[in-house]
């Protein structure tokens, strides 16, 4: 278990993200048109796993609008944005936004926040996914890792973006 906040409460999630070094864990999602998507669907590129509570939130927007504008620059790379929002509040907010350079899946049905540590387990957001960035190389193995420790705060996209 670890544990971040929200506004300064302390708030537990279900584990702890996969350490730098190893493999990911597999995961099947669901993208915005309803179509099921795994690890394997992305295989030989970099993987920007973006995770956050809820796309109708303005910190977790954001996270989707600035790797948005980031990956249009980086080659062999997709930014992969999950929650357990529903394909359809996706596919609502990338279109009204205009985003269509990453990639929004939603974990509503599987067990990608527990498999990567990122269940909330406690408080209102029980259930839902914590805040955090996990880059994967093209072995699909873990070269970054950020647990975001606030989650009303946005991620370090500087440092996550160095490792590509």
């Amino acid at each position: 278990m670890s544990q971040v906040t929200l506004k300064g409460t302390i708030v537990h999630t279900s584990g702890h993200l996969p350490n730098e070094g190893e493999k990911a864990p597999e995961f099947s999602l669901v993208d915005q048109n309803l179509n099921e998507k795994t690890l394997d669907s992305y295989t030989g590129k970099r993987k920007v796993i973006n995770t956050f509570v809820s796309i109708d939130t303005g910190t977790c927007a954001n996270s989707v609008r600035q790797f948005n504008k980031e990956v249009s620059q980086l080659e062999n790379t997709v930014v992969l944005c999950i929650s357990k929002d529903l394909p359809f509040a996706f596919k609502r907010f990338c279109g009204a936004e205009g985003v269509e350079n990453v990639e929004t899946l939603s974990a509503y049905n599987s067990s990608f926040s527990k498999d990567y540590g990122l269940e909330f387990i406690d408080s209102g957001l029980k259930g839902l996914c914590s805040r955090a960035i996990i880059i994967l190389n093209e072995q699909n193995e873990v070269i970054y890792k950020e647990q975001v420790p606030e989650t009303s705060e946005e991620p370090n996209y500087k440092a996550a973006l160095a490792v590509l």
